[in-house]
């Protein structure tokens, strides 16, 4: 079962959507290389029956002024910043608002996280220390994470050097150690720090050419250990996690439903 954030604040069972014609319309994916592919949200989105519309700011693609021929967007990581001055980062972040005041689904990863909370109005910035997090690491679901989704893995896929905070009048969902703010949502829209995208393939591309020596990363073999003891977990979690979001209809569409 779904969840939504009512009117009053609480969290309250999602309705079933009523308008079956919009589920199946494409899902808009922001991609930030050439060569990045949407994994496993993609593969479970096609799954559900959805084709992917894919665009690259970075490299030209305009994205669109409205959702209303989406089913939802998602913007995935990539290793430039939320704070970088590239004007396809500002447009980026610019865009989000499209999807909040559509009130469409929309899901921000690592970087396209990010990205939501800078447009809220959160900083976003390196450890304190200096620390990144990449491989596995803890995860611990807050009271509002539990009611959106009751089995979250106890670690999670992991590849950044930059936080964010809680942005202002926002709901978080799971926290961590060193980087504390892991997922929360605003309304429709949901920003994870972590990866639960990242298929075996997209691991062995990363782990072979990303840094591995930054502080707090975990060596390569490490990441493939943790793989084998909680991707299972992971991969449940995130097909129930996209099976809801995508249910989540405008509040203005509910009203009409229950006339």
């Amino acid at each position: 079962m779904a969840f939504e954030l009512s009117r009053s604040g609480n969290v309250v069972p999602f309705p079933e959507r009523a308008d079956a014609s919009r589920a199946m319309r494409p899902v808009l994916v922001v991609l930030h290389q050439e060569g990045s592919t949407p994994g496993r949200v993609g593969n479970v989105l096609r799954a559900l029956g959805h084709s992917l519309d894919i665009r690259r700011p970075r490299f030209g693609d305009a994205l669109p002024d409205t959702l209303d021929a989406h089913a939802g967007a998602v913007i995935f990581g990539g290793p430039m910043s939320a704070n970088d001055g590239d004007d396809y980062v500002m447009r980026e972040i610019d865009w989000i608002e499209v999807s909040l005041r559509e009130q469409r689904p929309f899901l921000g990863i690592c970087l396209g996280a990010q990205m939501l909370a800078k447009y809220l109005g959160a900083k976003v910035a390196p450890h304190a220390q200096g620390l990144t997090q990449i491989g596995y690491y803890p995860i611990r679901p807050t009271g509002a994470g539990r009611l959106l989704l009751p089995d979250w893995p106890s670690h999670v896929y992991h590849w950044h050097r930059e936080g964010f905070e809680l942005p202002a009048g926002t709901e978080l969902l799971a926290h961590g150690d060193d980087f504390p703010n892991q997922a929360f949502r605003a309304g429709h829209a949901f920003g994870f720090q972590f990866h639960p995208d990242v298929t075996t393939a997209m691991m062995h591309c990363w782990t072979t050419r990303g840094d591995m020596d930054l502080p707090g990363a975990q060596p390569r073999h490490q990441h493939f250990e943790g793989r084998a003891m909680h991707d299972v977990a992971e991969r449940a979690w995130l097909a129930a996690f996209i099976a809801g979001w995508l249910k989540r209809e405008p509040l203005s569409a509910l009203a009409e439903a229950a006339e």
